[in-house]
């Protein structure tokens, strides 16, 4: 039975190998992604029987530079993760790419993705090890500049690159150590590198996952990619940067001290917060959910401190709860991530936009694809029982016992990470009340809207099976939990059931609370449908209702704005255009700067080109002046050796 997962493994490797070789023998791509979609469930069935069986199969860690690979709990889990985004995201794209040279690429390079991905899961030596991670950037970037040609997406995919390597040298640097000193192998690093390595891997895996302050690349090259291109970098490859952030501090350097706990908190309660502020004030959607992104990237970071931090003050039970309540927000993460991702990859195929202002009435008109996009929404908005509600309330238990620990530090921070997820969570409500509101209810603003058609079955079936998973971990999370609790600090094995229980919080009955919900709505809309409910026009002042009296993008987050005006910083500029004292019209702008580019990435972009620009007059290409600058640094390192300095 050893041998059955591997062969799973190999299998789905091949399939998606072969699939990303169709496209260029074939004049479709259709039967590669097929391939694709099959291969990416293979490799997720073999990830969950190595997680469901409790054994490794393949290599262990090893820090020689020879390539091994192998999966173990862990990687299983990460496995079934690719496997339930990378799925449907091919299918979807089998419907939604062209039979051109284009789409054909974009086949090719979503394999190539898919088998970054699981190879970096994998990946058992160091070489290996980043050699996939550096794939898993460089392939969204060749996706986006062949999904786009223009000067937005380039400068775009510029960023991400500069911004992904610049940053992931702390995975290199920290990887390296880690091989050189055995690590890997496991011995222990002494107290100065392993805090060292610490430094240098928050630092180069949360660049990758989007954590605030190193995210601003996220909310630049999601958006730019193709749909299921998006749903796999947002559900996936960010989740697989925190894999590697979980590997070093839970394994490699465990324990790695508490200041490392605190600080991955409070990275998280940065993203969260922030993430979901600046995803209500953005007009486009795919760049709405990209902010999204940034947040929940935050509440698994959240999730991941907290456990460190219960394995630091001696209570192993809640370390492995919390450890659990961050790999079930990952999942869960990932799969309404990608509905929505592809939700919105459907809108933009039947409009052709995606301005929030420009959208409207969609649920009427593409019921299928409308309704999986409204219970993706509702489940990243946390609303029971979807699965968001799940691990975001298992989050909530976990940050609550902490904040009532022993040691006033860790309460404290357990405290702020409370206040900071209950923020989240309601400000992630109203961003989603926004979003229904504008893109699915009300009437059609443009006349695309009101001539929008259902996506091909293809696209619909890849969004119905992730809106049914989404509901199914909803209600079923107990099932999944102590299982991820085993591969957390101790592998402690908590009680398993349907229901999530956790010491001394009772528990949450998930099943009877979804029974509750149903029969209540089932009753309300009974009650909608009687002949007692009649429907009654739009009251709007006495005007037939139009597209132009609905609610605006701005007009939802308007309050908020007011209230967090010094926060935010919005610019207005207001123009009155006026002939012969008549007043014909009003041109009203406003935008929320995004103050980490203003205050941080700009003031650091213009300093690296002004310091290029003084470089570059250096080389003027004149030998002359190359020795005098030989022998002005020849004197200053005599004077400095005179003086003692280089002594």
């Amino acid at each position: 039975m050893t041998g059955v997962a591997p062969a799973l493994a190999l299998a789905g490797a091949s399939a998606i190998l072969a699939g990303s070789v169709s496209p260029l023998v074939s004049r479709s791509p259709r039967a590669g992604l097929a391939a694709q979609s099959i291969g990416a469930v293979l490799l997720g069935v073999a990830g969950a029987w190595v997680l469901v069986s409790g054994s490794a199969v393949g290599a262990g860690f090893r820090g020689e530079a020879r390539p091994a690979f192998g999966i173990d709990g862990l990687s299983g889990f990460f496995l079934l993760l690719i496997a339930v985004v990378g799925a449907p995201a091919a299918l979807f794209a089998r419907d939604a790419l062209a039979a051109d040279w284009r789409g054909r690429s974009l086949a090719l390079v979503t394999g190539a993705f898919l088998l970054a991905l699981a190879g970096f899961a994998c990946a058992r030596d160091v070489s290996t090890f980043l050699g996939f991670w550096e794939l898993m950037t460089l392939v969204p970037a060749a996706a986006i500049l062949l999904a786009r040609q223009d000067r937005e997406a380039r400068h775009g995919v510029f960023v991400y690159l500069a911004i992904t390597h610049i940053g992931g040298a702390g995975v290199w640097v920290s990887m390296l150590v880690l091989a050189q000193h055995g690590a890997l192998a496991g011995h222990p690093l002494g107290s100065g590198l392993a805090a060292f390595v610490a430094c240098a891997s928050l630092i180069g895996f949360s660049t990758k996952a989007g954590l605030m302050p190193l995210h601003a690349w996220l909310p630049r090259a999601h958006p730019l990619a193709p749909a299921h291109v998006s749903a796999l970098m947002s559900g996936v490859m960010i989740k697989l940067a925190l894999y590697g952030l979980v590997r070093v501090l839970f394994e490699w350097l465990a324990p790695p001290g508490m200041w490392v706990g605190i600080t991955l908190m409070a990275l998280g309660a940065l993203s969260c917060l922030g993430g979901v502020l600046y995803a209500l004030m953005q007009h486009e959607l795919k760049r709405l959910l990209a902010f999204h992104s940034i947040e929940n990237v935050g509440i698994v970071a959240l999730g991941l401190g907290a456990s460190l931090l219960f394995r630091d003050i001696g209570q192993p039970i809640w370390s492995a709860i919390a450890f659990a309540a961050a790999l079930l927000h990952a999942l869960n993460h990932a799969l309404f991530k990608g509905l929505l991702f592809l939700g919105a990859g459907a809108f933009s195929k039947a409009v052709g936009s995606l301005e929030l202002d420009r959208l409207g009435g969609l649920l009427r008109r593409m019921p299928w694809t409308g309704g999986a996009f409204a219970l993706g929404a509702m489940a990243i908005a946390g609303l029971p029982p979807l699965n968001g509600f799940a691990s975001e309330w298992l989050t909530l238990q976990s940050l609550l016992h902490l904040g009532v620990a022993s040691h006033l530090g860790v309460a404290l921070a357990g405290a702020l990470a409370t206040l900071a997820l209950a923020a989240t969570a309601a400000l992630a409500l109203y961003c989603f009340v926004k979003v229904i509101g504008l893109v699915l209810l009300g009437l059609p603003r443009r006349p695309e809207c009101a001539q929008a058609r259902e996506v091909p079955l293809g696209m619909r079936a890849s969004m119905a099976f992730l809106a049914a998973a989404c509901v199914a971990l909803g209600v079923l999370p107990g099932l999944l939990v102590p299982t991820l609790a085993g591969l957390g600090p101790g592998r402690v094995r908590l009680q398993g059931g349907v229901a999530l229980n956790v010491p001394g919080t009772g528990s949450l009955p998930t099943l009877a609370l979804a029974a509750v919900l149903v029969a209540l709505v089932g009753g309300l809309v009974r009650l909608a449908r009687s002949p007692r409910a009649a429907p009654a026009p739009t009251w709007a002042c006495g005007q037939p209702p139009t597209a132009g009296l609905q609610w605006t993008s701005a007009g939802f987050t308007k309050p908020l704005r007011l209230v967090l005006e010094a926060l935010l910083r919005p610019r207005r500029q207001v123009r009155v255009i006026a002939s012969a004292g008549v007043v014909e019209a009003v041109l009203y702008e406003a935008e929320v700067p995004h103050l980490f580019d203003t205050l941080l990435y700009g003031p650091v972009s213009r300093a690296a080109l002004r310091a290029a620009g003084i470089a570059r007059r250096m080389q003027s290409g004149s030998l002359r002046t190359y020795l005098i600058y030989l022998l002005v640094l020849l004197g200053v390192l005599l004077a400095l050796a005179r003086t003692g300095v280089l002594g």
